[in-house]
Parts: structure tokens; C-alpha cells; sequence
């Protein structure tokens, strides 16, 4: 609309330019010819050149008998004859010339009428453009209710169930709203009523909004999308009358599905927002919960929301009746990954060795998301080193990637600091690698990546749920076996270990405070967190117990932290020669991948290592144990 606007303006515009371009060609035409004197006029009569003279008021138009024309002008007070007589011009050579007198025109009244009628025209167009931008302002004015929801027909289904998995349950759980959808007289008869709304919850990544889009695909009927946050706007009802257009529009393509992605921007507690019980969201969500569950709504219309927050929505938004069935989308477990893995690779040339299994091992805690985006990265990595197809080294370097960012190794360190790094991060693997509740070494390295100079990767070789105290005691120790190596072998401790203790202090604190698996304390939660809902996360901590209660919390935290710091330097002491060995062959490889590291801890002599089988050892990340992370 605004473009149409804009190429009417231009096309006045260049017809104001003609129409001064005519005038102008029309009194450049009239002025043509070349300008001479009266007195050579005169002269030219007299010697007989001249063939007649067209007089209109005191200009004078000369034609010679060659046909050529001269202007000149005369004196206002008498006539030509009378000028060219007293110039010298003779009366015999007069009376062979043509003179003819003209009416003059009044270039004034010409000049004047065309300005009046050009402006007349300029005002013609400067209202004809008001007139058509308010017309297109009011438009929008009017459509500033209606619903922005993007409407995707059910013909050709781009997503369906075969493009999700690793969440069998959660697709089972929608089949049936597929089922209603291609047969609802089958649910009818019975006397079944299908659910008006499913809520689908889960962590972002997980495939909330793929899930949706392929019940979409399944049933072949209409889906319209839209996010929670487009329903408000800065003024008042707006958000209220989108939601009325939309679920009109869905009633007139029923049987459908109404997709509202992020509905916690919307649909969170009422009465707790900054406005009062006036807020914009809670008029909106109002709207939502009468034209789900009110007067007049025997339709077949599905809305399906998705959240990563659903605690904070609003208990009449998960009554029954509204959002009758909730499914739950939970990070995939290995046999899930290995799933998501084989849906990313199809269609794309994938190496015939590559062990899809042992990248699903390779990626605990990864969500579907992470797991497209390691196969994206593997694939611009294999295009950077001019490959034809992605190999596994591809995707081990596209695992840390995705993790802890690409290799920084032109970063420039001194040679003790090099030394330091090598120890801390010995210490990590040797702790980790006696302790025997730990996960198993997988990779040490001492080139930087991402934030952290160096690292060490443990994996579990299976998903835990459950994470026993004995573990949490262990992986405590393991992370503090950098800063205990450094304390043995330099006798001096540096601040590489800052995240180490910031882990460790958190582990410890939850075991006390969250865990109850402190024995003094007993079997407790101590404190309780809160949230306002409109002014983000935990906020302030209620203390439900005394000062003195306080006290014993520090102390039993100082206890379990060091406790488990002087396991880490007992191993340390006992293993210090498989330690200087350790740090003796990352001096020289930087990298020391699983056998490697066996190998070089209990004295044997290092595999020899082939270019094409470096990618081939499980990588990932040891900033946090993964266990620990998984069920804090």
C-alpha cells in the first residue's frame, strides 16, 4: 500500500515537470528566429530583401524573401511605417512590402491563467495524496485488532510424525487428536469429548513447536500460528480483539488447530502483574479462556500452547475444560538422541563408518536442537576442509563446538602457564580416573577452548535419573583435583580453579540445603525460594530457619568441601608419578584421548596414533558433571 502511494506521488510529480516543460517548449517557440534593429530592417527594405512584416504591438516579425524570419522591435508610440519612414526607409520600397498588424497578446494574462490553473493542479494532487494516506492510515487503524496469526494450509504437509522423534510417548499422547481430526464421528458416538486444548511442556529445544506442526501435518487440516507475545500491543483491547479475529477465523476453517507458541507471555497469574487487575495481558487472557471454554464453542478447534515455564501459568488456563491434556516433553535419553540423530542426517552424504551410537553416547543432556545444530556444524566443518562427505571427526569437533566453542590454539601462553594448565588438568583426570564413582575419562586437553584454558571430559556410559550421595561426594573431589594438583606439585595455587570452586560450593550447599544428605542437619530443606512473577527469578530466598541454624549450614558446608578437597590430595600424593607421567605426554600431544590417557597412567606405552582415528574418540565437555547437572 505504501508503495503504491509512493509511485502515484512520482507520476504527478513528473506530470507537473511536463507541463512546465510544454509551456516552456510553447514560448520558446514563439521567440524563435534571429533579433535584428529597426534600423536594419529599414536598410533591408530600401535594398529590396524584404518580403512582409507581421506587426503585434511592439513586436516585429521580419520575413525575407529567402523565407527566413528576423524579430526586432519597434517605439510604442507610433507606427512601423512611421518609424521605418523616419529611418530612411522610402515609400516606393514600403508598397512592395506586406504589412499586416496583429492583435497583441496579453502574456500577463497567459503567464497568470497558467500559474492559477498549475496551482489549481498541485492542489489537486497534494489532496489527492492526504485523501489516499488517510484512507491508508485508517485501514490499518481498523485492522490494528485483527489476529497476526500466519495461516498454513493442510494440502501439503511439510512436518510430520516421522520427522519427530526421540519422544515416542509424547507422540502417542497426540495421535488421538489426530484421529478426532480425520474421523471426530467415531469419539462422538461414543460419547467421547476430545480434549479443547493440549499444553505441551518441556525445556527449550526439546521440539515443542515441531511436535505441533506435525499433528498439523498427520491430521491435513489448517494451523494457525502465532506467538503469545504478538497478542499485546501498548494499547488497551488490543490484545483482547486479536484473540476474538483469531478464533473467528478458526471457527470458519474448522476442523483446525490453533497453535499459540510461548502462551506464558500472556497467560501468567492474574492479579500479580504491575497494573492490577487492569493489565493489558490479563484482559487478553480473559479473552482466551472465554473462547475456550464459554458459551458457544462446540467447535471442532484444537488449540495446542506451548511453555518452557508452566508453573507460572494461570490455574484457570490448566483447568479442566480448557487445557485438558498436558504432555510433557523431557530431555531425550541415549536411544532417543541415536532417533534424533538418524532424522537430522537423512538427505545429507553422511560417512558410512560414522557410529551414530557412539555420538548419542557422546551427547548426554544434548535436546533436539543441539543435536541439529552439532550436524550443521559438522556439515560447515567438512565444507571448510573441502570434504565430500561428514566424517566422524566432523562431528566430534562439532560436539565441542556446540559445547564449549571452536579451539583457540594461536591464544598465546607462556611456557609456565602451560606447565600450570598441564597439572590442573592431570589432577582433574587422575581423581576422576581412581575415584570409583566418577564417569570414565574420556578426553584431557590443554589447548584452550571457548573461555576455559584446558579441560576434561568425563561421560557416563549410561543416562543417570538418580545421583546417589557417594557420586556427588566424588564428582566434589573431581572437581577439585586441578587445584589440589597445583597445591602438591607447586606447592602454590593459582585462579584457575575459580569455576571449580564455584561448582563445588553449589554441590555442597544443595546437599544440605535441597538434598537433606547432610547427617547433622538431618533430612531438611532449609529455605525457601521466591519468584514474582512479573519481576523475573528468585528474587529473595525466605529463611524458614534461625541465625543459629545458619551457622550450621556454613559449617557443614565448609566441612563437605573440605572433606572432599583432601580426598583429592590424597589421590594426588598416591598417584604423583602416573600424575608427572600424564602432564609429561600433554606437554607433548596436548590431547589425550581415552586409551591415551589408560595408557599413559599405568606406564604402558601410547598407541600410536593415526590421523583418521584422532575423531574417532568420544569428545564433549566436563564443565559440569553431567549426572549432577541432570538432577539438580
Amino acid at each position: 500500500m505504501k508503495k503504491q502511494g509512493n509511485n502515484s506521488t512520482f507520476i504527478y510529480v513528473i506530470l507537473i515537470i511536463a507541463v512546465f516543460f510544454l509551456l516552456y517548449s510553447y514560448f520558446g517557440n514563439n521567440n524563435a528566429g534571429e533579433t535584428v534593429s529597426i534600423q536594419s530592417v529599414a536598410a533591408d527594405i530600401n535594398a529590396g530583401k524584404v518580403k512582409s512584416i507581421a506587426v503585434a504591438g511592439s513586436n516585429i516579425e521580419v520575413t525575407y524573401d529567402d523565407d527566413t524570419k528576423a524579430i526586432s522591435r519597434k517605439e510604442p508610440e507610433s507606427t512601423i511605417v512611421e518609424q521605418l519612414l523616419a529611418l530612411g526607409a522610402s515609400t516606393e520600397s514600403l508598397q512592395t512590402v506586406a504589412i499586416t498588424i496583429e492583435e497583441p497578446t496579453d502574456w500577463a494574462t497567459v503567464v497568470g491563467a497558467g500559474t492559477t490553473v498549475l496551482t489549481i493542479v498541485a492542489l489537486s494532487v497534494v489532496a489527492f495524496l492526504f485523501i489516499r494516506q488517510f484512507q491508508g492510515v485508517n485501514n490499518q487503524a481498523m485492522s490494528f485488532g485483527k489476529s497476526r496469526a500466519r495461516m498454513f494450509s493442510g494440502d501439503r504437509p511439510t512436518v510430520t510424525f516421522e520427522d519427530v522423534a526421540g519422544i515416542d510417548e509424547s507422540k502417542a499422547e497426540l495421535r488421538e487428536i489426530v484421529e478426532f481430526l480425520k474421523d471426530p464421528q467415531k469419539f462422538i458416538n461414543l460419547g467421547a469429548r476430545i480434549p479443547k486444548g493440549v499444553l505441551l511442556m518441556g525445556a527449550p529445544g526439546t521440539g515443542k513447536t515441531l511436535l505441533a506442526k506435525a499433528v498439523a501435518g498427520e491430521a491435513a487440516v489448517p494451523f494457525f500460528s502465532i506467538s503469545g507475545s504478538e497478542f499485546v500491543e501498548m494499547f488497551v483491547g488490543v490484545g483482547a480483539s486479536r484473540v476474538r479475529d483469531l478464533f473467528d477465523q478458526a471457527k470458519r476453517h474448522s476442523p483446525c488447530i490453533v497453535f499459540v507458541d510461548e502462551i506464558d507471555a500472556v497467560g501468567r497469574y492474574r492479579g500479580a502483574g504491575l497494573g492490577g487487575s487492569h493489565d493489558e495481558r490479563e484482559q487478553t487472557l480473559n479473552q482466551i479462556l472465554v473462547e475456550m471454554d464459554g458459551f458457544g464453542t462446540d467447535t471442532n478447534v484444537i488449540v495446542i500452547a506451548a511453555t518452557n515455564r508452566p508453573d507460572i501459568l494461570d490455574p484457570a488456563l490448566l483447568r479442566p475444560g480448557r487445557f485438558d491434556r498436558r504432555v510433557i516433553l523431557d530431555q531425550p535419553d541415549i536411544r532417543g538422541r541415536e532417533a534424533i540423530f538418524r532424522v537430522h542426517m537423512r538427505g545429507k552424504p553422511i560417512d558410512t563408518r560414522i557410529d551414530i551410537s557412539l555420538l548419542a553416547q557422546s551427547t548426554p543432556g544434548f535436546v533436539g536442537a543441539d543435536i541439529e545444530n552439532t550436524i550443521n556444524e559438522a556439515a560447515i566443518l567438512a565444507a571448510r576442509r573441502g570434504k565430500k562427505r561428514i566424517s566422524m571427526s566432523e562431528f566430534q569437533e562439532a560436539i565441542e563446538r556446540v559445547i564449549a566453542g571452536p579451539e583457540r590454539r594461536s591464544r598465546v601462553i607462556t611456557e609456565e602457564e602451560r606447565r600450570i594448565v598441564a597439572y590442573h588438568e592431570a589432577g582433574h583426570a587422575v581423581v576422576a580416573h581412581v575415584l570409583p564413582k566418577c564417569d570414565p575419562v574420556r578426553k584431557v586437553s590443554i589447548v584452550a577452548r571457548g573461555i576455559a584454558g584446558g579441560y576434561t571430559l568425563t561421560l557416563p556410559e549410561q543416562d543417570h535419573y538418580l545421583v546417589q550421595r557417594g557420586k556427588i561426594l566424588d564428582n566434589m573431589a573431581y572437581a577439585l583435583g586441578g587445584r589440589a594438583a597445583e597445591e602438591v606439585c607447586f606447592d602454590d595455587i593459582s585462579t584457575g580453579a575459580a569455576n571449580d570452586l564455584e561448582r563445588v560450593t553449589k554441590m555442597a550447599r544443595d546437599m544440605v540445603m535441597r538434598f537433606g544428605m547432610s547427617d547433622d542437619l538431618g533430612p531438611l530443606v532449609y529455605g525457601k525460594k521466591e519468584e514474582m512473577i512479573f519481576l523475573g527469578r528468585e528474587i529473595s530466598e525466605q529463611r524458614d530457619y534461625s541465625e543459629a541454624m545458619a551457622q550450621k549450614i556454613d559449617s557443614e558446608v565448609q566441612r563437605l568441601v573440605r572433606e572432599a578437597y583432601e580426598r583429592s590430595k590424597d589421590v594426588i600424593h598416591k598417584h604423583r608419578e602416573n600424575l608427572e607421567r600424564i602432564v609429561q605426554y600433554l606437554l607433548e600431544r596436548e590431547t589425550l584421548y581415552t586409551e591415551e590417557f589408560v595408557a599413559a597412567f599405568e606406564g604402558r606405552e601410547l598407541p600410536a596414533r593415526k590421523k583418521e582415528d584422532v575423531g574417532q574418540q568420544p569428545q564433549g565437555e566436563t564443565a559440569a558433571p553431567v549426572p549432577f547437572a541432570a538432577a539438580a
